[in-house]
Parts: structure tokens; C-alpha cells; sequence
């Protein structure tokens, strides 16, 4: 059991590198004047508190006293440390796991995003490109680094990066929602889609590629499509707030604003800092 690097990415972290292309969808459609450019995201392991707790936890202890050499041991309660937000305790035994066994390419992926977590990129990417040199073949470690591209504005090397485990045959679907995260920015919209729906066919229940896959219908001007998808999205998770702000936006084209206002208003409740559905609630507040 392994801390799949990004696996767990929380729904916001995403949202923010399609913040741009928002903008731009607002100057077209609504004669806007600003397109604002970020591509800050803000990666988190998602807490599991069963996977985390005090019995699991005690469970893998025996099972690592039983077997102190056994580096497999010490990444698994690693892993369940990282599920519990306790990431001190998580690098520890990475860091065990790894002198026991150098060539250990998961633990070092591992680490690499408990390094994320704490704004350590620079070991983060060391971690990636070690967990590589050893398994050239390892899907996860591509992934996990082309995020850290993908955060620092590396948009070509994120790209290669995503292609690379998207050829070694990944059914990771982050490869995927990944890389059409990177065509929306270059604009090229067709293949955002193609790779938003690759994303949805191996994570069904991911309201994540909805939303990114409803922005370039949007942009390319269809709206019942868009809808549908940010409709998809709200179904599977109701807390998401950029869902929300996505369906508002159809329904601020559409001239309809009671319904936008209602919309933006629930995702500012659920995220009072999501700065499109506080700009979209002041356009449509009369």
C-alpha cells in the first residue's frame, strides 16, 4: 500500500491552474477586461481518518516489530501516517524504509509528495528523479513530478512528463486529467477533451474531470454539454465549489441571473476565498 503521489489531490488543486482559462472564457462571452494568469496549485493529501487511525496505526506497528527489516513494512505505516496528517511520523519511516533498501523506487515517490505537503519541492523533485533513475518504468513518479512542474509553470516538462507515463500504458487517470489541464492552457481544446474524457472513463466518480472537461465545452461554445458536465460534477460532490461557480457561469451566459446568483452563492459558502464565484456573484448581484 503506497502513498500514490497526488492520488489523493483535494478537489481545489486543480481549480486554480483553470482560473485563467476562466478568465479568458469571461472576456469572450462577457466582455470582460482582465484574464488574470496563475498557475499556483495547492496539491494536499486528503486526511483518511480510518486508514490513519489509532488501531490501523497499532496493527502495522506489530506487524513492523515482527519484521524490523522489512523496509515494505515501514512504507506501508508510512503511508497511513500520510493518510493521518501525521507527516513527521510519515517521513521517518520513509526515511527508514529507504536505508534499509536504497533501491526502494516507492518509498522515494512516496516521500516525495510528504514533501509536497510540507512546500519542500526541491526534495520533493529529488525524491521523483531518484524513484525514476532506479524503476524508469514507474508510472507514478512521472506523474507526481509533472505536478511539480505543473505548479512551478514547467508546462513543457509537465507535459513530457504526463505523456511519458501515459506511454509506459498508466491507468492512472491524474496522467490524463493532467495533461488536458496543460492543452486548455495552450488552448487547444478538442484535445483537453479527449483527455478529460480518458480521465472520466478510469475514475467515473471524479467530479474533477467534469469540471475540467465542462470549461472547454464552454469555451468552445457549448453550453448544454458544459452544463450537463458541471451538473455530472455537482452529483458526485456537492461540496466543490468550483463545480458550483461552473454551472453559475453557464447560467450568467445564458442571461439567466437569479439562477447564477444562486449558484455562486453556494460556492462561496463552500469556499468564501474562490475568487471566480466572488467576481461572477458582483456581476450578477442585480
Amino acid at each position: 500500500m503506497n502513498v500514490k503521489s497526488d492520488r489523493l489531490e483535494h478537489p481545489s488543486s486543480s481549480s486554480k491552474f483553470r482560473q485563467a482559462l476562466l478568465g479568458c472564457v469571461l472576456i469572450s462571452t462577457l466582455a470582460l477586461v482582465a484574464c488574470e494568469t496563475t498557475t499556483t496549485s495547492s496539491d494536499v493529501i486528503r486526511i483518511d481518518r480510518e486508514q490513519g487511525s489509532e488501531q490501523n496505526i497499532a496493527s502495522l506497528t506489530s506487524v513492523i516489530t515482527a519484521n524490523p527489516n522489512d523496509p515494505e513494512g515501514y512504507n506501508v505505516r508510512g503511508s497511513a501516517y500520510g493518510k493521518a496528517g501525521q507527516f513527521n511520523s510519515a517521513l521517518e519511516d520513509f526515511n527508514k524504509a529507504i536505508s534499509i533498501n536504497p533501491r526502494f523506487h516507492q518509498a522515494y515517490a512516496n516521500r516525495a509528495l510528504i514533501y509536497r505537503n510540507i512546500n519542500q519541492p526541491v526534495k520533493a523533485a529529488n525524491d521523483y528523479n531518484q524513484a525514476i533513475r532506479i524503476n524508469p518504468q514507474y508510472d507514478a513518479a512521472y506523474i507526481g513530478r509533472g505536478n511539480l512542474y505543473r505548479q512551478a509553470g514547467r508546462t513543457s516538462e509537465a507535459f513530457a512528463d504526463f505523456n511519458k507515463a501515459i506511454d509506459l500504458g498508466t491507468t492512472d487517470p491524474r496522467a490524463f486529467h493532467n495533461r488536458g489541464l496543460i492543452y486548455q492552457i495552450r488552448g487547444e481544446h478538442l484535445n483537453a477533451i479527449g483527455d478529460f474524457a480518458r480521465s472520466i472513463a478510469l475514475a467515473p466518480d471524479s467530479p474533477e474531470p467534469f469540471n475540467g472537461r465542462g470549461i472547454s465545452q464552454l469555451v468552445l461554445g457549448k453550453e448544454d454539454e458544459a452544463l450537463e458536465d458541471f451538473n455530472r460534477a455537482i452529483n458526485l460532490d456537492k461540496t466543490v465549489a468550483e463545480s458550483w461557480s461552473n454551472q453559475a457561469l453557464v447560467y450568467e451566459q445564458r442571461g439567466d441571473k437569479s439562477r447564477a446568483r444562486k449558484s455562486y452563492i453556494r460556492a462561496i459558502a463552500l469556499n468564501p476565498n474562490y475568487q471566480p464565484a466572488k467576481d461572477g456573484l458582483a456581476r450578477v448581484r442585480n
